[in-house]
């Protein structure tokens, strides 16, 4: 299952470099004789093996729109790729599922179409959150898939569950943590904010994120390592060497379910909610196929589905959905989430990462 390693908005993102371009030979899933089609962007790899096998054939069957799948690059240079392709009037997709600052930075440049959620009745089983909005309150995006990172521990040294994410600060856990090496995909200020300030909201002024900042600086003793490469961690965590850490939910759970001496909680807090969304290029001409496919996507048949499938968290309200609760709980909680303050890393993107080199990882 290590190719299930590359899934999440950093992991969602780099998921599949290598596997990616023998994948697009390997699927012609373009079904020529159609002359309705879409092009449809996801994260490479599992990711994209998983939509081709699960999701797209049934959504041409039910709509007789053609999906070509199209295995979007890392980080923002699927962004950036999308912006230069526009300004020639041209779409390497018509629909991408994009992560949440990519999002706020298409926004920007007005790149993507405003959806008409009319087109979009499912788009009313979403939770609110998942309906992405331009300042002037029309629609950019519709929340594709969500996942959640949590606080997890290995049962072998961690006989009992922590019930706070307030644990990484426990002088008892010293040179045991593993954590995300990033500001941007670690989410730490937000959990700092959670845990010790009452909420996100106190990030909202310079004094407040210094604040956030100088707590979190007293995790550093326990950290053994600062991650970017998932495997390692994970692979640390099943040891034992690394006993406690942030990683993805469903992963661990994964594991977990092979075997492994690990285990996800989430914490009182909330675990760390991320998500990706639909979103239509302004160069597509292919908008009502877009409407139709965002609508197929958002019920919650189809949610359920990749929950089961894929291992993503809904976007639509948990009582529309068919799940069990082991269903349920193997990709998401009702424990309100943590969501991460997007708009930080928009606007603060350059001073958020100067402290952070300075004050945390340094």
């Amino acid at each position: 299952m290590d190719t299930f390693l590359k899934t999440g908005a950093s992991r969602r993102a780099v998921l599949g470099a290598g596997v990616m371009g023998a994948a697009v030979l390997a699927m012609p899933n373009i079904l020529r004789a159609q002359d309705k089609s879409l092009k449809v962007g996801v994260y490479g790899g599992y990711f994209k093996d998983s939509f081709d096998k699960n999701i797209f054939p049934e959504f041409t069957k039910a709509t007789g729109i053609a999906i070509e799948s199209v295995a979007e690059p890392t980080g923002e240079a699927w962004l950036v790729q999308l912006e230069q392709a526009a300004k020639a009037g041209a779409a390497p997709a018509d629909v991408s599922m994009m992560s949440q600052v990519a999002m706020l930075k298409g926004q920007t440049t007005k790149l993507w179409t405003p959806l008409d959620l009319a087109k979009i009745p499912n788009s009313k089983n979403l939770i609110d959150r998942f309906v992405n909005k331009y300042p002037d309150g029309s629609v950019a995006g519709i929340g594709a898939v969500s996942w959640y990172i949590t606080l997890v521990t290995n049962t072998d040294v961690y006989k009992e569950a922590p019930t706070s994410w307030a644990a990484f600060w426990d002088k008892a856990n010293a040179d045991k943590l593993g954590l995300l090496a990033l500001v941007s995909n670690s989410f730490l200020l937000e959990v700092t904010a959670k845990t010790f300030f009452g909420g996100t909201n106190a990030l909202d002024t310079e004094e407040g994120l210094l604040k956030a900042f100088d707590k979190l600086a007293e995790v550093k003793p326990n950290v053994r390592l600062w991650y970017r490469d998932e495997a390692q961690f994970e692979q640390s965590l099943k040891s034992g060497e690394i006993p406690m850490g942030q990683y993805y939910h469903d992963v661990t759970g994964l594991a977990a379910s092979e075997g492994h001496p690990v285990r996800s909680t989430f914490p009182k807090e909330g675990g760390v909610q991320d998500s990706g969304c639909w979103a239509l290029s302004r160069a597509s001409k292919k908008a009502d196929e877009a409407h139709i496919f965002i609508d197929y996507m958002s019920q919650p048949a189809i949610q359920a589905t990749l929950s089961r499938k894929v291992g993503t968290s809904p976007t639509v309200k948990r009582e529309l959905l068919d799940l069990n609760d082991k269903e349920f709980a193997a990709v998401s909680s009702d424990i309100e989430p943590i969501i991460p303050r997007y708009d930080l890393y928009t606007t603060k993107s350059d001073w958020l990462n100067q402290k952070w080199t300075e004050l945390i990882v340094g």
